[in-house]
């Protein structure tokens, strides 16, 4: 694991020619901008500080975190609330799952979960890998961190680089939380305000599915930071104005922007987007994965078809170098 760490070190200091000017904050939320999905995921495990480094180094905008509470309110950045879709928790802690089958990451202290190793996502039923021409299921070494950890890592890097990459971090299963007695978003809010970012002048983008959790934390808890609503229903789409009175964008799936091609074969654009940009609301779709195109011939096809047809102005991507590259040729 560390020899992978020195090397990703190493891409990413060779990778530094064309540095970041820090005051143009304002100016990279108004670009088209690429935001790395749980880090460089298309070529290493997700949400590793070794897919950030990757990530880091291909010049994406924004690393993603998703952010779920240990037992100890540590904030650890893992996509699921449970563990055993990307980690050996199964065989580590065998006898620690609830009544569902599954193990929780809340049931565990920060300790404990740094004794279990992180792998390339798998079907726990079958032991296969999600993706399996991905990074190799159980190889190498892999652990979890915390969300200070990654700020930590990625403000390190941007000031021996002298880039200014912001972070993207993920409100996860807030009811769920709150029903274990734990306030993520309070806990969360000010280790982001430890760490600096506390308005939206500040490189942090917070976002969430649950709009009663981001009005709590506009209204209630009196963030100032650049808030995006996700957003996975049709019915949703309906709901721009109220959105627009606590966020400052949304985050659709691309599907609900891009829908079925037409008979001569000219792929179809939903409102959504004119919609959201009337009411002021940025437009972050996710997720572009370039081994899973649906339909789409290629992977810049399906880019050209969203960041301009379609008009979004930001992607969430497993593989930000190939998003990168794109826009930077246009």
């Amino acid at each position: 694991m560390k020899k992978l760490i020195v090397l990703l070190f190493v891409i990413c200091f060779v990778g530094c020619n064309q540095k970041s000017n820090p005051n143009k904050i304002a100016a990279m939320k108004s670009k088209k901008i690429v935001i790395a999905h749980r880090g460089a995921s298309g070529y290493l495990p997700e949400h590793t500080l070794a897919s950030k480094a990757m990530a880091f180094a291909m010049d994406a905008d924004y690393l993603e975190q998703d952010i779920v509470l240990s037992k100890d309110t540590v904030p650890i950045v893992i996509h699921d609330i449970h563990l055993e879709t990307v980690t050996n928790v199964k065989d580590v802690y065998p006898n620690r799952k609830r009544a569902d089958g599954k193990y929780y990451v809340i049931d565990f202290t920060f300790d404990e979960l740094q004794k279990l190793d992180v792998y390339e996502r798998f079907n726990p039923e079958t032991n296969e890998a999600v993706f399996p021409e991905r990074f190799p299921l159980k190889k190498s070494k892999f652990k979890l961190h915390s969300l200070q950890d990654e700020i930590e890592f990625i403000q390190g890097l941007n000031k021996s680089t002298g880039k200014n990459i912001g972070i993207y971090p993920e409100i996860k299963e807030p009811k769920f939380h709150k029903n274990e007695g734990l306030d993520i978003s309070k806990i969360v809010l000010e280790i982001l305000s430890n760490y600096g970012y506390k308005t939206k002048n500040d490189n942090c983008i917070l976002q969430c599915f649950d709009s009663d959790e981001l009005k709590w934390i506009r209204f209630d808890l009196k963030s100032e930071l650049f808030l995006v609503q996700l957003i996975e229903f049709e019915d949703e789409e309906n709901k721009l104005e109220e959105f627009a009175t606590y966020a400052d964008g949304i985050g659709p799936w691309y599907k609900q922007i891009i829908k079925e091609k037409d008979t001569n074969g000219v792929w179809q654009i939903s409102n959504l987007v004119k919609n959201a940009h009337k009411n002021n609301l940025k437009v972050h779709a996710y997720t572009f994965r370039a081994d899973k195109l649906d339909g789409f011939t290629t992977f810049n096809e399906l880019l050209q078809v969203a960041l301009f047809d379609a008009n979004i102005d930001g992607v969430f991507t497993d593989f930000p170098d190939k998003a990168v590259k794109f826009i930077n040729k246009n």
